[in-house]
């Protein structure tokens, strides 16, 4: 699995052709054609991102994760 840090990470914003990741917990998922992120924004939250507090504040928490293809790992 790849490595990924904020730098790289923010490449991966679902903009103009890039696919949409977001790290939650050191983990990195693709939400690349989840229709619930359209153009890589979910309800204010922005792909190419560490996502960790604000899913953590989301109603359904973690548990939307077990959908998604983890993709690599995310170091700050």
């Amino acid at each position: 699995m790849e490595k990924f840090t904020k730098e790289s990470l923010a490449k991966y914003d679902g903009k103009n052709g890039n696919p949409a990741y977001v790290a939650i917990k050191g983990v990195v998922y693709d939400v690349t054609g989840n229709p619930h992120w359209t153009d890589g924004e979910h309800h204010g939250n922005l792909a190419g991102r560490d996502l960790t507090v604000a899913i953590g504040q989301s109603p359904h928490g973690e548990s939307v994760l077990g959908n998604l293809k983890k993709v690599g790992t995310y170091e700050d």
